[in-house]
């Protein structure tokens, strides 16, 4: 079996590139002190929009997504699989894409899109498991640490595939079989990136120490829809999956976004408000929600919503990220920024992403008595917060920025719009519905 980067990458052009327009800027521009009151729908969850848009590789049959949140990630993945030969419909308006993946002619991801976003390596194990062969780039996505793929070509390699690193490209070849798999560490993508490589593998595949994240479980119902066959023990990480010779189509709606619900909530918080989240699954927030009545919140929880309200003093509290059910680290910064405003100590340690304290710096030019020390961070609060220019350094530390920015004094400027935008959808205009002041302006050149 001779492994090879696959057939040379297509070269005719991309459809509606994301990129924003040259020598431009998109800023934010969030006016603090108003008290955000009302309600909020929350849309399709993006971290299972993206290996759920990478699965509709493995069949040949057209699939209609629902509920498809409209951010940047999500049309780079489109972009990257009509790059490769996919037909795609995206109805921005509705929600909504269809994509048919019949016609693939090419194995191999352009940098240019790889590069952009850590999603297009979800990419390598639907097109292992239906062509035998792949190739990408090393992914992009937010500098917040390690992020290695060990996990994704060990679990390539104990499925029978030849691995390798090229050229700072990613490589594999070979026919699946199943496999016992022992992932070191429950890595979320890493064990989609295995799941859909096994569902057209020969014989039984399982996996255990998976991740147990809400969006895994999202990627199985709909391989399930589609006709593949996996059992799912979460209580033990486990994961077993018989293979299929082929897979069909499917019509699927995406779950609710926990993380882009939690940040409205937190939003609320910051501002002393009351905020409703509605279309949302509640338990998936159930850690979220318990710190938020440590720090002294209301919580008002139904079926498919929950209302946050802070009439009080916020309390310090420590925060501790850890895999899921564990508080998210997703949210780790965005709850800083609330833990400013709270009165005492808190100390939030970080124990998924090792430098994911870089956007503390940002939160102190604006006021915040904030001290880091490796991945751990003492806050002391309440700090008055005063309105300057930050950076959204990542797509989270944009979300914390701005929710600082809704407690500060005077007008923040946040640079870096479009990092926010790879994840949330109208997030500043949804604030402003809520009550914020606030609106979005291009630069004609960045500043020096």
């Amino acid at each position: 079996m001779t492994l090879a980067l696959t057939d040379s990458p297509v070269r005719s052009p991309i459809v509606n590139p994301v990129v924003d327009p040259p020598s431009r800027e998109r800023i934010y521009v969030l006016q603090g002190g108003a008290r955000l009151s009302g309600t909020v729908q929350i849309g399709g969850a993006k971290n299972a929009a993206l290996p759920i848009l990478a699965a509709t590789l493995l069949t040949a049959d057209t699939c209609t997504l629902e509920n498809v949140p409209d951010i940047a990630d999500v049309r780079v993945m489109l972009d990257l699989l009509r790059h490769m030969g996919a037909e795609v419909e995206h109805e921005a308006a509705l929600s909504r894409v269809t994509v048919c993946c019949a016609d693939i002619r090419t194995r191999t991801t352009p940098d240019a899109l790889a590069e952009r976003f850590r999603g297009s390596f979800l990419v390598m194990g639907p097109l292992l498991a239906r062509f035998g062969q792949a190739s990408t780039a090393r992914p992009g996505g937010c500098n917040i640490g390690s992020r290695p793929v060990d996990v994704h070509s060990k679990g390539f390699a104990a499925l029978g595939a030849q691995v390798a690193n090229v050229d700072h490209r990613f490589a594999a070849s070979g026919r699946l079989r199943g496999a016992n798999i022992l992932l070191d560490v429950p890595s979320h993508t890493g064990t989609e990136n295995i799941i859909m490589a096994a569902v057209l593998a020969e014989g039984l595949t399982v996996i255990d120490n998976a991740s147990i994240e809400p969006e895994v479980l999202e990627l199985v119902q709909f391989l399930r829809s589609l006709g593949a066959r996996i059992a799912w023990a979460s209580t033990a990480r486990q994961l077993v999956i018989q293979g299929v010779p082929r897979l069909h189509g499917s019509v699927y709606r995406l779950m609710p976004d926990r993380l882009e619900a939690g940040t409205y909530l937190l939003a609320g918080a910051i501002t002393r408000g009351d905020v409703t989240v509605e279309r949302i699954v509640p338990d998936h927030l159930r850690s979220v929600m318990g710190k938020l009545v440590e720090v002294g919140a209301t919580i008002e929880e139904h079926d498919h919503s929950v209302r946050v309200v802070v009439d009080r003093p916020l309390r310090a509290a420590d925060v501790h990220t850890y895999f899921y059910p564990g508080f998210p680290t997703d949210l780790q910064q965005p709850f800083t920024a609330l833990l400013t405003q709270a009165v005492g100590e808190s100390i939030v340690q970080e124990t998924v992403f090792e430098a994911r304290m870089t956007y503390a710096y940002e939160l102190q030019r604006m006021g915040a008595d904030i001290r880091v020390n490796g991945s751990t961070a003492v806050v002391t609060g309440p700090s008055v917060l005063h309105g300057t220019t930050v950076t959204a350094q990542d797509l989270r530390a944009g979300a914390a920025v701005m929710l600082a920015a809704l407690a500060a004094e005077g007008d923040t400027r946040i640079r870096g719009a479009h990092t926010v935008e790879r994840g949330y959808n109208r997030l500043i205009e949804n604030l402003c519905a809520l009550g914020a002041v606030g609106h979005a302006e291009w630069l004609e050149s960045a500043p020096a």
